[in-house]
């Protein structure tokens, strides 16, 4: 095998490697926390060993795609909206998992403009999903499963307690 010219295309493709890794590795975790086939539009709540209150809204399902956003029912005081909160786009033909934006209002094109070089956007992405790789992992250790969900009816009654 003849060594590379530069070193560029072999860090270009050994980041992407990783970053596909990484969307496999959340899909792993994601399966530890929910269950997937089971999950229909609407809203569903988790009690953890944190004793905050985990939210997942179920915005889509297709057949081989679901969308979701995961939020704490916290707020941010500046803008009112859900904090730390991830866009979650979930490929179960492909078992993978990306998240595409953790912010409301700023998606990839907010945050690098309009036209940002490759390495840039595999670097944003590995940065968002990272983020959610280890929110996963923290979830987790909090003691949210698939058996601790239950939607939104029952979590009026468990919020005014």
């Amino acid at each position: 095998m003849r060594p590379a010219k530069t070193s560029t295309l072999y860090n270009t493709l050994n980041r992407f490697t990783w970053l596909m890794d990484l969307y496999a590795d959340n899909y792993l975790r994601l399966c530890d926390l929910v269950e997937l086939q089971a999950l229909q539009p609407g809203v569903y709540f988790s009690e953890g060993g944190d004793g905050l209150l985990l939210r997942l809204e179920v915005l889509e399902r297709h057949r081989f795609t679901l969308e979701f956003k995961l939020s704490y029912t916290l707020q941010d005081e500046q803008t009112g909206a859900l904090d730390p909160s991830a866009m979650v786009r979930v490929y179960t033909d492909s078992r993978q998992c990306e998240v595409s934006h953790c912010y409301v209002g700023r998606r990839w094109q907010d945050v690098l403009g309009i036209r940002p070089s490759p390495a840039q956007m595999v670097s944003h992405r590995l940065r968002m999903n990272g983020f959610l790789n280890k929110w996963l992992l923290y979830l987790k250790q909090q003691n949210h499963t698939a058996s601790t969900w239950f939607p939104e009816q029952r979590a009026v009654a468990f919020i005014a307690d």
